[in-house]
């Protein structure tokens, strides 16, 4: 009978259980679910790097990886007598079946705002029991700027939502004045819940602008980084060091780089 895998697929299945096994490799029959998950979480930061990058390559390659996380993990399960692959895939295929009536049934939709709405109307009645408020599901490993944003966007569903941009502005303005008041008080814990307040109001207003606070500051950092090189170059041409620099002759190039980049 002939046994050997006939899909790539079945292939990294076949691969992943000898490694498992007995005689397979020492590393790999070591690791847990919690020895993995850390593996997990990088290989998604370099998921979003490659596709950052626009090369199909790297982008191809990193899937890759999210994929050996997937089929790594269901194997750890699988030895345990709980699911195997065919479950993941066969509860995935359901699923999205069941979220999307107006594709597998009759149900019919104006635009993908009415796909969103009814996909958490199923969504609410899978997990009934599950949650008890709105908010209820934000993963609790997500980045800060990243929860603030989902938590933000399921309260906004019930309704519990500025009207206009300009109160979500004024909202901002509030805070940063009361950052300023615990400033004046030298109480370091009101001023450290105050400055949580403010980055949560910056949040929601890049929310209401449709626009990913995660994102927008990771483009900064990197905006900030790609400045300060160019800063630290300009200065060395000159055979000069940062640490040498007086604050004004920093600023002085920093502004003369900003200057070169809107020309």
């Amino acid at each position: 009978m002939n046994t050997t895998p006939t899909r790539p697929l079945d292939e990294l299945l076949e691969i992943m259980r000898r490694l498992r096994a007995p005689g397979g490799c020492p590393w790999d029959r070591e690791q847990t679910l919690d020895t993995l998950k850390p593996f997990l979480i990088e290989e998604c930061y370099e998921l979003i790097d490659a596709i950052e990058s626009g090369d199909p390559s790297r982008h191809e390659e990193e899937l890759g990886d999210i994929l050996l996380q997937v089929i790594f993990q269901t194997q750890l399960r699988t030895e345990a007598g709980q699911f195997d692959f065919d479950d993941v895939a066969r509860r995935l295929a359901e699923k999205l079946i069941r979220r999307h009536p107006h594709v597998f049934a009759a149900e019919s939709v104006a635009d993908s705002a009415d796909v969103l709405r009814n996909w958490e109307k199923i969504k609410a009645v899978e997990k009934k029991g599950e949650r008890k408020s709105a908010v209820d599901g934000v993963p609790r490993h997500l980045p800060s700027l990243m929860k603030a944003h989902q938590v933000q966007t399921r309260a906004a569903r019930v309704g519990f939502d500025w009207s206009a941009v300009h109160d979500v502005v004024a909202k901002i303005d509030e805070e940063l004045a009361e950052v300023k008041a615990a400033l004046k008080s030298g109480d370091r814990e009101h001023v450290a819940e105050e400055i949580g307040d403010l980055l949560f109001s910056v949040v929601n207003l890049s929310r209401f602008q449709k626009l990913q606070a995660e994102e927008l500051l990771s483009a900064t950092v990197a905006k900030f980084v790609r400045r300060f090189h160019a800063v630290e170059h300009r200065l060395q041409a000159r055979s000069r060091r940062m640490e040498d620099c007086t604050l004004a002759e920093m600023d002085a190039e920093w502004n003369a780089v900003k200057a070169e980049e809107r020309q």
